[in-house]
């Protein structure tokens, strides 16, 4: 899985990355991932042990001369910047490279589950995601929904992320989406606040069903609390 490579060049790396690829993978994600192209089918915990490779040796020639021919080298960008060691203020500036070159929710959603060094600074990576959460570019508004979702459903955020969710305005499949999931782990980490925002919100009638069905779709919530969640369901929607 990546555990003898060395990074030299770029050329090296596609190179290694397509002995790693798997066929039927690589058909399964262009069905998963719509629009993605040049998918050479590398599962993502053979990516992330080339990654930790990566970010033990030269990591920041890697990410200087790093190139998006493909989905995997897109998302081994955004792994190698969550595993390396590297000042806070410099993680953050590596991410606000990174995040333009997001344009599907699997590079979404794998790279922010890696940024765990980004959030050892809440408060900075609180402020740093607020422009995000203003943008008008669909992925760019995903990254910054599952980033709170990641690292801010906590005691101290948990009132204000509520907020914030209930304020984004966003015709995007992916934004709403990404809402209605954050929403669902919000309800499972903290039913009595959540529940009282699903009695009284302004999200858009989608959204607000499909956040129902995730948390009725969850294992940790009981099937007493499931019937009280399909009753809220907005009708004829």
């Amino acid at each position: 899985m990546g555990e003898n490579f060395q990074y030299t060049d770029s050329a090296t790396l596609a190179e290694h990355l397509k002995t790693l690829s798997d066929e039927p993978y690589q058909k399964l994600q262009y069905k998963l991932i719509p629009g993605a192209e040049n998918v050479l089918g590398v599962r993502v915990p053979k990516l992330r042990a080339l990654a930790k490779q990566i970010a033990k040796g030269d990591w920041r020639a890697f990410l200087d001369g790093a190139q998006d021919a493909s989905l995997e080298e897109i998302i081994l960008q955004g792994l190698v910047i969550g595993y390396a060691k590297m000042p806070p203020d410099e993680t953050l500036a590596r991410i606000a490279d990174f995040v333009p070159k997001i344009n599907n929710w699997e590079i979404c959603d794998v790279c922010c589950s890696t940024f765990k060094t980004a959030a050892k600074e809440k408060e900075k990576l609180f402020a740093f995601l607020q422009p995000y959460l203003k943008s008008q570019r669909e992925f760019d508004l995903r990254f910054a929904v599952i980033m709170l979702m990641d690292y801010f459903i906590t005691e101290e955020y948990i009132d204000r992320i509520l907020k914030i969710y209930d304020e984004i305005r966003h015709d995007g499949y992916y934004v709403k989406m990404a809402v209605a999931w954050a929403l669902s782990v919000c309800f499972v980490k903290y039913q009595d606040k959540t529940m009282r925002f699903l009695e009284n919100n302004s999200l858009d009638d989608w959204t607000f069903n499909k956040t129902l069905q995730k948390i009725t779709e969850s294992y940790r919530v009981d099937d007493n609390m499931k019937t009280v969640i399909r009753n809220l369901k907005r009708k004829g929607k």
